[in-house]
């Protein structure tokens, strides 16, 4: 966990600088996002970076509650708080593992670019699963490079045992729907803008 936080830490100012790269795309899941929001929802974000995403749907609920185990990352979100003059989103440096009891269940829990950065995706889904509602939904987006070729996987996996790049777990897109099936989600909703593009997926938890 500790070199994980120290690549993220190294990482955060440059990353809040950042430009998103398909906008379009971004906007589209946001308002995908929001249908399943209501005034009262209560959310939880795990992996949220600097936390815009949070503060882009503070308006569309009661409250959200996200989390980095970065605390540059969190940091930088808090800074954010104050700009935006937000105040129904909270912000704490901790992971989904080691969540402290009395949190949730929440309506909806979203993550967002994270499940390709995990040691053990199932473990987290399975956690996941535990903290939603029941008909509550799991929102997220996700990179599914299993199919990448031998020369790709291995300059990723070389620059994660380097610590120039993060770890990056190799999974199809039928590999994680998989997952998300046998953590005891129901995917409803899936959608790439090409078939190299993250995959957005809305998963729910079963009444």
């Amino acid at each position: 966990m500790g070199a994980k936080a120290g690549f993220w830490n190294f990482l955060a100012k440059r990353y809040a600088r950042m430009s998103i790269s398909d906008m379009d795309s971004y906007e589209f899941k946001l308002e995908k996002t929001r249908e399943y929001f209501n005034s009262e929802s209560e959310v939880f974000e795990f992996g949220c970076g600097t936390g815009s995403t949070a503060i882009l749907h503070s308006p569309f609920v009661q409250s959200i509650l996200a989390v980095d185990f970065s605390p540059k990352m969190i940091e930088i979100a808090h800074s954010k708080l104050s700009e935006h003059q937000v105040s129904n989103v909270t912000f704490e440096q901790t992971d989904i593992d080691s969540l402290p009891d009395g949190h949730g269940p929440f309506d909806v829990v979203m993550g967002m670019s994270i499940l390709h950065l995990l040691d053990d995706k199932d473990a987290v889904l399975a956690r996941v699963t535990d903290l939603l509602k029941p008909g509550g939904v799991f929102i997220s987006s996700t990179a599914c490079i299993g199919g990448a070729g031998g020369l790709l996987r291995g300059s990723l996996k070389t620059g994660g045992a380097l610590r120039l790049l993060p770890h990056i777990d190799f999974f199809t897109l039928d590999e994680l729907l998989q997952s998300m099936r046998d953590a005891g989600l129901e995917v409803e909703y899936q959608w790439q803008p090409n078939d190299k593009a993250a995959a957005f997926i809305v998963a729910r938890k079963p009444v």
